[in-house]
């Protein structure tokens, strides 16, 4: 698939809040700890770190607003787990990009060179 055609207004707002979310170093860390495969209780989530059970939450819910992770319930307890399609969406479009822009570059060094 192009870039052209990813870059429906719909996609490039989905991707900049992707982007957004990933920006903050807690929610990395979290992200980090999802990426084991099995679903995470936020009792495990801030087990070794000095995050409040609420701070972990409130990230989680960040995460999970811009698809990321999702809330699978348990019985009584909600645990989180980690939604890959949309990283993996972001990650192609990089790669798309880093494409364009080697071609570019490309392009410009023989024209230098010329």
């Amino acid at each position: 698939m192009s870039v052209k055609r990813r870059n429906r207004p719909g996609a490039l707002q989905a991707r900049a809040s992707i982007f957004a979310a990933l920006g903050d170093e807690t929610r990395l860390s979290v992200l980090v700890k999802l990426t084991n495969g099995k679903p995470q209780s936020i009792s495990r989530l801030t087990a070794g770190t000095r995050l409040t059970r609420q701070a972990v939450t409130k990230h989680l819910r960040v995460l999970e607003g811009v698809g990321v992770v999702r809330c699978v319930r348990i019985g009584r307890e909600s645990r989180f787990e980690l939604e890959t399609k949309p990283i993996d969406d972001v990650r192609k479009y990089l790669e798309d990009v880093s494409r364009q822009w080697d071609s570019a570059l490309t392009r410009l060094k023989s024209l230098v060179e010329e």
